[in-house]
């Protein structure tokens, strides 16, 4: 009889463990954000459930209305609490088209740092006012700038008396006081820091929104190349671009399409350049496919289509899988990991390469997501944002815009 209860309470304790290593398990591999269909209530969650207790529902500030969940698996299982999000189904234009970007800045980003040789050796003005590379400054001597020339002309004018500069750093304004610096090489004053007031580049749109007549592309921010800053944005617009050929990708070396403005003529403005990609509205984009923006939630590890543009300007689909889900906030950009697995794509391209960031990704008929970067020693690997993260960064961009 003993060894009967040993063996059951032995059991018993195995199963239990088992229970739980299965739940915390479900708990990690699960978002703590849910999103389902207010008309008719699915989201394609396999093997879980949602059971709500008495948490009043109220509107999240992105047009969906937001209450608590207990997330069960196979409606048993209690695995956490999640918060649960019901909204209408989106329906978007899917884009894959390549485009020209030209950014200019709100303030200059300091891109880099250098001393000065003066008569009394090298030094650093900049460095001595404590700036950093990534700072923005926004005002010198009571100017606002927006330009690298009025920065210049503001410096040489000071004939070597410090001015004022206004600074952002992490989003917190801050203030220094900056000496010029007379090269004696150059002969003229110098502040011992590069700066820059704009951008430019070839990406991919990944959605337009013809409701709203906006448009969602990159799946990343436009970052500063020497300081990894975010470019604080201004204004810019985007233009039609062509794809020309591309340079292919290897481990160590990753690869580039290489296209072209193919007119001047903007067809959208720019409203926000973010970590999750760059927003904004159109005047004139080609109509396209129309598909429903998956949940997060809904987005599963198998096979997925690429829809991008490698020559000309028409985008054309291509096979890859998507190997691994994340819904670490932290990286929002990095949610999943794809493998390019197309053939042909592989052949020209080596895979994933810069000018297709952006690019759509297809699951059973909804976009899931868009290409973000690529895997600097395998370009046959890269990340992708979930498409779900872009629609929400749009709709916000939108709010602000018509209101």
């Amino acid at each position: 009889m003993k060894n009967v209860i040993r063996t059951l309470s032995a059991a018993l304790t195995a199963l239990c463990m088992i229970t739980f290593s299965i739940c915390a398990a479900a708990a990690y591999d699960t978002p703590d954000d849910i999103t389902v269909s207010t008309k008719d209530g699915s989201t394609s969650f396999s093997s879980y459930s949602i059971s709500f207790g008495d948490t009043a529902a109220a509107d999240d500030g992105t047009g969906k209305v937001c209450t608590k969940g207990e997330l069960k698996l196979f409606g048993a299982l209690p695995i956490k609490e999640v918060n649960v999000r019901f909204t209408d189904r989106q329906i978007v234009t899917l884009g894959g088209q390549p485009f020209g970007i030209r950014l200019y800045t709100n303030g200059l980003v300091v891109s880099k740092i250098a001393d000065v040789p003066s008569e009394n050796g090298k030094k650093c003005p900049a460095t001595d006012a404590g700036i950093q590379c990534g700072d923005i400054i926004t005002h010198a001597a009571g100017q606002k700038l927006s330009t690298n020339e009025q920065l210049m002309q503001i410096c040489e004018q000071s004939n070597g008396q410090p001015f004022l500069l206004r600074c952002l750093r992490e989003q917190k304004a801050f203030t220094a006081m900056i000496t010029p610096v007379l090269d004696n090489e150059l002969h003229t004053y110098r502040l011992g820091m590069w700066v820059r007031d704009s951008c430019a580049g070839i990406g991919t749109i990944t959605f337009t929104d013809e409701k709203t007549k906006s448009f969602a592309g990159l799946g990343h921010g436009l970052y500063d190349s020497e300081s990894g800053s975010l470019m604080p944005l201004s204004e810019g617009d985007i233009v039609p671009a062509d794809i020309l050929s591309s340079n292919k990708g290897a481990g160590g070396s990753p690869g580039s399409l290489c296209g072209v403005f193919s007119s001047g003529e903007p067809i959208g403005s720019l409203k926000a350049n973010s970590e999750c990609g760059i927003y904004g509205v159109y005047t004139d984009f080609p109509d396209g496919e129309k598909a429903e923006i998956a949940f997060r939630q809904e987005v599963t590890r198998g096979k997925a289509k690429l829809l991008s543009t490698i020559e000309g300007e028409t985008p054309q689909y291509y096979d890859i899988e998507i190997e691994e889900i994340s819904y670490d906030n932290a990286e929002p950009s990095k949610n999943m990991v794809i493998h390019v697995t197309d053939e042909k794509l592989l052949s020209v391209t080596g895979g994933i390469v810069r000018g297709m960031s952006g690019s759509p990704i297809v699951q059973n008929g909804r976009l899931v997501g868009a290409v973000t970067h690529v895997f600097i020693n395998d370009p046959s690997h890269g990340y992708a944002v979930f498409a779900e993260n872009m629609a929400e960064y749009n709709h916000n961009v939108v709010q602000k815009t018509s209101g």
